[in-house]
């Protein structure tokens, strides 16, 4: 018996030579009540039935709507094949094949299995169909207006077993303005502090992440929310403080030097940049990286890294599809991250994570290993990296507002697998429930030709009091706490007051003091009262009096009239400065220039001693 053809362009006869008598039958039953019985004469006859447009037609009408839509995907499938998984995903159910054994196999097809073969419509019966079948509509993405307020989450009482239902409120974080401040502030801790990284990994020291979540608009995502298990606390670690060197390093913006970062001259030059424009780019270098494959980052899935064997798929495959995905949907809408889950699948959009998963496992690389049967399913693995990709890179960079709990309040999708009994969550993004592209990341996506700031968000939540004090009402977030840390001192539980140390520092570190003037205005219940806004004002303009220019070299001279004279050369004055009698201060950007002509004039400088 011949084997099942495997491109879409062979003929219906082929497919039917290659079933046994008992699959021939059944596919008959359903064309007329007196079949032949032998083979030959089976194959005939349903090839003349099946290419009998008005045959075809009548057989086509008693199919139900699944089992029509399903013909119509493979149809017009850019590959030619049905996929099962991706038919799921866009309609809810698997369409009636027949009637199967306990093994899975088919025992009695359906007519839909007149229409498809090995996963194909035949080419000549294609050629038919595409006469009355319509072309199928595409996937939809479902959205809303605003995040969903709370979940509802079980509690589980195990010594009455009784259960009472709860409602967490979720985090709701907008990135936009946080990481364009997030972008100037990490790039001046790296330019004072120099942050510790490894030779190997180039991932940054703990010290070092728990600097950059000091100096980050509103900290880390989870600090948002109270973590009382330690445990809990310690299995998320950092998100932002730990993307942030990596997203820099891949831009060229920052690199590694003796064991520490520093700026690269682009990076000095993005401090001096619209965010926008540098995160974009960023954005679209991290796209190619090859510092990091996100999947490395779901902890608790072993096996990613085998010696002589390459496990894991190039994560810039993933990258396309995701954000090929995330550029079909609504900006501005908010999205369940398992509705884009399904989306994606429905919408073509798939992607392997690992070349075979057999090698991927949960604890134990034999009981554990995700090869087996719905132990390595789209929404383990596939789904995981997605969250990863989403929460750590896109709303780092500001790409996407979030909404989210903590990864062991979410829901539970993964209780199933093997050697997760003591697991709390699979990953640290599981929490991440819902996202919104927001203007930035409209931008950044394609989706607008320009980048339109979204303006601040008013919420009267603080009351800003002329002695400098700060009370915060009830339904201040957070975030909006987080902030106020940034550059004022706690006094109680309600009430912060501004200190212009602080103040001061957090300019240092980056934080804009407009941002912050902004904030206030935003969240302040009425005007700021003359005194603190008149004290912001001088301030600011204190501030302006001193710029920075960028590093430079410091260079002592011996002779003050050699000083005098490289100082005062027509070449080499506009690279320098003279600095008292025996200094010249000559700027990075210009060491190189400076280095030339001052070997023209007949000297150089050497090593530093």
């Amino acid at each position: 018996m011949p084997n099942p053809p495997t491109t879409r362009t062979a003929p219906l006869s082929e497919y039917l030579e290659a079933y046994k008598n008992d699959i021939l039958k059944g596919l008959a039953r359903h064309l007329g009540t007196y079949p032949p019985t032998r083979k030959a004469d089976l194959v005939a006859w349903i090839q003349q039935q099946m290419t009998d447009p008005s045959s075809v037609r009548q057989l086509w009408d008693k199919l139900d709507r699944l089992q029509q839509q399903a013909v119509a995907e493979t149809l017009y499938a850019a590959d030619g094949r049905f996929n099962p998984a991706a038919f799921r995903a866009k309609y809810g159910a698997d369409p009636n094949w027949g009637e199967k054994s306990q093994w899975g196999g088919i025992t009695k097809p359906s007519a839909l299995s007149l229409f498809i073969h090995n996963a194909m419509v035949p080419a000549d019966l294609a050629a038919l169909l595409k006469t009355f079948v319509a072309q199928p509509s595409a996937a939809r993405i479902k959205s809303s207006d605003a995040p969903m307020a709370a979940l509802t989450a079980t509690l589980v009482n195990t010594s009455t077993r009784t259960k009472e239902e709860i409602e967490l409120p979720l985090a709701v974080v907008e990135t936009e303005q946080a990481a364009q401040q997030d972008l100037h502030a990490v790039l001046r801790l790296i330019e004072v502090d120099k942050i510790k990284a490894s030779e190997t990994t180039r991932l940054i020291s703990a010290a070092g992440a728990k600097a950059i979540a000091r100096v980050l608009h509103g900290g880390d995502f989870y600090e948002s929310l109270e973590i009382d298990d330690p445990d809990v606390a310690d299995g998320i670690g950092h998100i932002k403080p730990f993307a942030w060197p990596l997203i820099l390093q891949s831009a060229g913006l920052v690199e590694l030097a003796g064991g520490r970062l520093q700026l690269t001259t682009a990076g000095q030059k993005a401090l001096e940049t619209p965010p926008h424009q540098t995160i974009r780019k960023a954005w679209q270098r991290w796209q190619k990286n090859t510092l990091l494959d996100e999947f490395n980052r779901i902890d608790e899935i072993k096996g990613q890294k085998s010696k002589g064997q390459r496990v894991l798929t190039a994560p810039a495959g993933r990258r396309t599809a995701i954000v090929q995905a995330l550029a079909e949907c609504p900006a501005g809408r908010w999205i369940d991250t398992n509705e884009f889950s399904r989306y994606m699948q429905a919408a073509g959009h798939r992607f392997e994570v690992a070349r075979d998963l057999w090698a991927l496992y949960i604890t134990d690389r034999n009981y554990g290993s995700l090869g087996y049967a719905g132990f390595g399913d789209w929404h383990i693995v596939q789904k995981r990296y997605l969250l990863a990709y989403l929460f750590e890179y896109a709303a780092t960079l500001g790409l996407i507002d979030v909404a989210y709990v903590l990864p062991n309040d979410a829901p539970g999708d993964f209780n199933k697998l093997w050697g997760v009994d003591d697991m709390q969550f699979l990953s640290r993004y599981d929490g991440l429930l819902q996202f919104r592209i927001n203007n930035l990341g409209a931008w950044c996506l394609g989706l607008t030709a320009q980048y339109v700031p979204t303006a601040p968000q008013a919420r009267a939540v603080l009351q800003v009091l002329p002695n400098g004090d700060i009370v915060a009402s009830a339904a201040a977030t957070p975030g909006d706490l987080l902030m106020l840390g940034q550059f004022a001192e706690r006094t109680s539980d309600f009430v912060w007051r501004l200190a212009p140390l602080k103040l001061l520092e957090a300019v240092e570190q980056g934080r804009a003091l407009a941002d912050i003037v902004a904030f206030l205005e935003a969240r302040s219940q009425g005007p700021l009262p003359q005194n603190i806004a008149a004290d912001l004002a001088e301030t600011a303009q204190r501030l302006e009096q001193l710029t920075d220019r960028g590093p430079a070299r410091l260079l002592e001279v011996q002779d003050p009239i050699t000083a005098q004279l490289i100082a005062n050369n027509s070449r080499l004055r506009s690279l320098c400065l003279l600095a008292g009698e025996h200094h010249l201060v000559v700027l990075a950007e210009n060491e190189k220039a400076f280095r030339r002509g001052l070997r023209e004039l007949g000297y150089a400088w050497g090593p530093a001693r």
